[in-house]
């Protein structure tokens, strides 16, 4: 894979941008179709831009822009119809879908706005069978919840938990493989300023440890706090 530099990724351990030579994650020329009746929807259109260890970005744009078939493709859960998407080097798309998973499994977590969690298990056990369905022990989940700080609420479902406790526990599933990559789809959307603000310094943190971070949000307070920001509009990559 070639050395690509990214513009402001963090080093670990430090608020400051770094320069970091290698991309974790890669997505060129991304286009992506759907058909609605006779009318063609261009969801991506060339979408092109590489990701870092370390730095967190922000996707903006509005409703329909493409950012959520973005991350879907992305993390391996949607094929692009053109173009590639490579993690650590390694093509994931235009794969099966068992080496899709398998590198989903090994590179990804993935966080979204509701979804992470199993609503007939507790916080504790859905940290349990994140990585059975993943292929492996690869985090305790009760170090992870630890770190988060909601580990009192382990043995509570999500419909106990507030909004910020949920995003935490969501975080911590999306963290059990520990990823390289981080996609995290509007997991803010829903939360007061505190919580959201709780919530992108636990991604900020992620970022000093290292993990690349792509966050799709339509809130201004991500935009602020991520190192970069691209904007979607129509498909297209504008910023």
């Amino acid at each position: 894979m070639d050395a690509v530099t990214a513009p402001h990724p963090r080093a670990p351990g430090s608020s400051s941008p770094q320069p970091i030579e290698e991309s974790v994650l890669q997505a060129r020329e991304l286009y992506r179709f759907f058909r609605a009746g006779d009318e063609e929807i261009q969801a991506l259109r060339g979408v092109s831009f590489t990701l870092s260890a370390g730095e967190v970005v922000a996707v903006t744009g509005p409703s329909g822009s493409g950012k959520s078939t973005l991350l879907a493709c992305l993390a391996g859960l949607d094929e692009p119809d053109g173009g590639t998407v490579r993690i650590h080097g390694n093509r994931l798309s235009h794969q099966s879908e068992p080496v899709r998973a398998r590198l989903r499994a090994r590179w990804i977590g993935m966080l979204f706005q509701s979804g992470n969690l199993f609503a007939h298990l507790t916080v504790a056990q859905n940290l349990q069978l994140a990585p059975r369905l993943i292929g492996g022990d690869r985090r305790s989940g009760a170090e992870l919840l630890a770190e988060l700080g909601i580990d009192h609420r382990a043995y509570a479902y999500p419909g106990q938990l507030s909004g910020g406790e949920l995003a935490r526990a969501g975080l911590a599933v999306a963290l059990a493989n520990d990823p390289a990559v981080l996609l995290a789809d509007e997991p803010t959307g829903e939360l007061d300023r505190a919580s959201e603000a709780a919530v992108l310094d636990l991604l900020a943190d992620r970022a000093d440890r290292g993990v690349a971070v792509l966050v799709a949000s339509h809130s201004p307070a991500v935009a602020a706090a991520a190192d970069r920001v691209l904007v979607l509009t129509d498909g297209h990559l504008t910023g």
